[in-house]
């Protein structure tokens, strides 16, 4: 048989072999009863509890995938929170119900009436119809008494192909199990994109409606990085796929093309990132986020536990540097044993080092008992330690104080130690504003545009309805980016950055124009950012940057960096 090719748009650079396995939600709902035979008040009370149970699906789920996939991934599931609360869509659910719709119905017509609004918007904003679709669809399943398919369970060598992916599909899916999947509609920066890099999961999205041609059970190779997908496969498509990436994996450190090295290093959440990180040719650890020690459990971990992780995050990367962020909770990221605050507006609130210097003071000083002794292990030389949502020089000079303290008291008790790096994360715009009184008090800056993008240009990351602003392409954005490069210019501090942008190789050629030292990100594209790397002299690096610096809107940022590739 003829070998067969789509083309659709590629989002992780990694290529999977496997069977097809057509995935279709539930069936749509019959007709409505005649509204006359409808008890509203019943309806009504079903619908305020298929809410509440939605509601704690959606904290389960978060929980879930926060531990399999990341944190950052995981905020998804408050902006689905957030649809189950908007008075908009809940008003416009009551006013059916009340004109003699059954709940799962008035459910169905609310959310198509704003599913079709947000596709008719452009880029991100369109994609975020799918949030509205799996709201939608947990809703009208929990009415209808439906049971979830378990993508979980899918049989190995799985290729799933589907009309579209929710976040709450993609999050099931397996990637011991799934060959990668495909999808009619969809863009790259969709969430299931987003979950496909954290997964590393071959995937091609937005092929169009001729997927639908193809039966369950044919051969089927997904090249992510092209974004091509072909049916029935010759064997010398198959054994370009079973290849490998298109970037070599390269297990040293990089250089540009003019001799200057880049670290390149992977983001960690748990111990079973670790393994793929050293796989991916990392050279170490820029961001392991420790709040995956504090999740899903009744108490916080101890001293031994804590001592523990670091060092096998250590020993794993016995040549690189392990950047490790102090306990950031609060905001997006509860922990029920630590009684956080309700709080109007929690991402403007107690959180990240706030806490640690003041309700969790103790588990603060705990942690950096861990790290200092961590610090003084057979690997600890490349110890790092930085602290999140860092605002104020007073904030260090606190934080620093605490370290002093705490190596006093294992001094006295005769414990072997070391001081690690120490440093900051620039994700607010006080820390890039007052960045040259920082400097003076660390080692290096790690910048986090997820939440600097965030505060900069106040926009909820978590709210899909002002993505677009959120978006690190913002001049205002990359205007902060190099104020804090800047401030360390003269001194021997480092930059780097472990937001979402350090991860994209396109961007790759302006992040070392602004002057990064170190890139860190998803491993799965630390080969492709690495060969980027590789790729760049720092004189075009630095143009490009002075030319991006220069536009005044994200449009204009993003038409000087497609004319960088296209070069």
């Amino acid at each position: 048989m003829t070998e067969r090719r789509i083309d659709g748009i590629g989002v992780t650079p990694l290529s999977g072999v496997g069977t097809v396995v057509w995935y279709s939600p539930d069936a749509e709902l019959d007709d409505p009863p005649e509204p006359d035979s409808v008890d509203t008040e019943a309806e009504t009370a079903r619908f305020e509890d298929a809410r509440t149970t939605a509601r704690e699906e959606l904290k389960a789920e978060r929980e879930r995938t926060a531990e399999r996939v990341g944190e950052d991934e995981a905020a998804v599931f408050d902006a689905h929170v957030q649809f189950l609360d908007d008075p908009q869509i809940t008003d416009g659910v009551s006013d059916r119900i009340e004109g003699g719709l059954p709940a799962e119905h008035a459910v169905s017509e609310t959310f198509a009436e704003f599913i079709e609004q947000f596709e008719g918007m452009e880029g991100r904003m369109a994609e975020r119809a799918d949030d509205l679709r799996d709201v939608r669809d947990r809703l009208v399943r929990v009415l209808s008494g439906g049971e979830r398919v378990n993508l979980g369970d899918l049989p190995e060598g799985s290729v799933v192909l589907a009309e579209r992916l929710t976040p709450s599909d993609t999050a099931q899916l397996d990637p011991s199990k799934v060959a990668g999947f495909v999808t009619v509609a969809g863009g790259r920066t969709s969430h299931a994109a987003i979950f496909a890099r954290s997964l590393a999961l071959p995937a091609v999205v937005g092929v169009g409606d001729e997927l639908h041609e193809v039966e369950d059970g044919t051969d089927v190779v997904v090249n992510g990085t092209d974004g091509v997908v072909t049916f029935d496969p010759d064997e010398e498509t198959r054994e370009a796929a079973a290849g490998g990436d298109d970037a070599d994996i390269r297990d040293e450190p990089v250089s540009t093309a003019d001799g200057t090295e880049i670290e390149v290093a992977a983001n960690v959440g748990t111990r079973k990132d670790l393994g793929p990180a050293t796989e991916r040719g990392a050279d170490g650890i820029g961001l392991y986020r420790t709040e995956f020690l504090f999740l899903d459990r009744e108490s916080p971990p101890d001293e031994e536990e804590q001592y523990e992780a670091y060092v096998e995050a250590l020993d794993a990367f016995p040549e690189g540097r392990v950047v490790v962020r102090t306990l950031d909770v609060g905001g997006d990221k509860p922990i029920d044993y630590l009684d956080l605050p309700e709080e109007e507006n929690p991402f403007l609130g107690e959180r990240g080092i706030r806490r640690s210097l003041g309700p969790d003071s103790d588990l603060f000083e705990t942690q950096l008992r861990a790290l200092l002794r961590a610090a003084g292990s057979e690997n600890g030389e490349g110890l790092a330690v930085m602290l999140p949502l860092v605002a104020t020089v007073e904030e260090v000079r606190a934080a620093r104080e605490t370290m002093d303290e705490v190596a006093a008291d294992l001094d006295d008790e005769g414990v072997e130690y070391a001081r690690p790096e120490f440093g900051v994360m620039v994700e607010t715009p006080a820390a890039a504003f007052v960045a040259d009184e920082l400097v003076e008090h660390v080692e290096f800056f790690s910048i986090g545009t997820n939440d600097l993008a965030q505060y900069v240009m106040a926009a909820e990351r978590g709210n899909e309805r002002v993505s677009e602003l959120g978006d690190y392409r913002q001049p205002a954005v990359l205007r902060a980016i190099r104020a804090t490069v800047e401030a360390t210019e003269g001194t021997d501090a480092w930059v780097g950055m472990c937001g979402e942008m350090a991860g994209d190789p396109d961007l790759t050629t302006l992040l070392l124009g602004l002057g990064l030292d170190e890139l860190s990100m998803s491993a799965v594209t630390v080969p492709q950012v690495k060969e980027a790397v590789t790729e760049t002299t720092l004189s075009d690096a630095r143009a490009l940057a002075e030319d991006a610096l220069e536009a005044g809107t994200k449009d204009e940022v993003q038409r000087v960096l497609t004319n960088n590739i296209q070069q």
